[in-house]
């Protein structure tokens, strides 16, 4: 397979394994979306289990100031009865007394059950807001799971038909080459969420990550006899002529080679070292 078709292939490989990634992670990500409809239901239930809770201590309240009235009135009217067979002043004054007394307990535990009904209420009418919402966001959720499911085996329908467009481009291809590309594109998104894994070198600069090239090794992939990756950005490179009013970068008598960037950064490796021996020789002085 001539190098032309090779680069053709992986440029439309690149947008099938793109679109393959993205749609695998948005597979990922969706189901994501119902976390917060989740807590909102969790918060809803935890609401509801406390109100009912206080319901209950209400409700128990309310019963047992129910049974205090109910002594109290009893008492009372017990003493007015026996108002009818007293002998002495001693004996009115005791039964007044305990009447007076009763009829107070009466009045406060009256307040106090009234207080408890009306708080009641006010809970149960709570309470049926509650599981309103509740329902509804049951509702809601069983309804965005359900749509979910559909979307992400639409997804999953869509990624195999790019697999079997990826098939049929892959067979000629180099395994290692196909392996170091896909790792590439998933791992070079740009802001736009695509990952390019095949970029041109265009007035000597790589158009992935525009570093500068040394000539020499533009125009070994320039002459396009094997698939060269950048030695920045990893991207696999094709050449591209500049346009018209576009310079090279470097001329061919400075240019140097690659390993010309391993020399720079021995020499500032050594820059460094005499540097930090200076440095120790002035803080032993």
């Amino acid at each position: 397979m001539a190098m032309d078709e090779v680069f053709e292939n992986l440029r439309k490989l690149q947008d099938i394994l793109s679109e393959k990634f993205t749609m695998e992670k948005d597979i990922q990500e969706i189901p994501k979306q119902l976390v917060t409809k989740e807590e909102v239901l969790a918060r809803l239930k935890k609401s509801f289990i406390e109100k009912n809770q206080e319901y209950e201590k209400a409700k128990t309240a309310e019963g047992e100031f129910r049974n205090l009235l109910m002594d109290a009135e009893s008492l009372r009217e017990k003493a007015e009865k026996n108002m009818d067979v007293i002998n002495t002043q001693r004996e009115y004054e005791a039964l007044d007394k305990e009447i007076h007394d009763s009829a107070e307990k009466e009045q406060q535990y009256r307040k106090d059950l009234q207080r408890e009904e009306r708080f009641l209420a006010e809970l149960d009418e709570q309470m049926k807001q509650s599981t309103a919402l509740i329902e509804q966001q049951e509702a809601e959720l069983a309804e965005r799971r359900a749509g979910i499911e559909v979307e992400i085996a639409e997804k999953k329908v869509k990624i195999e038909e790019l697999v079997k467009q990826e098939n049929a481009l892959t067979p000629d291809l180099d395994s290692e080459v196909i392996f170091k590309f896909e790792r590439i594109i998933r791992n070079k998104e740009d802001n736009s969420g695509k990952g390019l894994g095949i970029v041109s070198i265009k007035g000597g600069v790589c158009q992935g990550c525009h570093m500068i090239l040394p000539v020499q090794f533009a125009n070994s992939v320039r002459q396009g006899e094997e698939i060269v990756f950048c030695p920045y950005c990893s991207r696999i490179l094709f050449y591209e002529e500049a346009e018209e009013g576009e310079e090279e970068f470097f001329d061919n008598d400075d240019s140097g080679s690659l390993a010309d960037l391993d020399d720079m950064e021995e020499d500032d490796y050594d820059d460094d070292e005499e540097e930090e021996e200076k440095v120790n020789i002035n803080f032993e002085e």
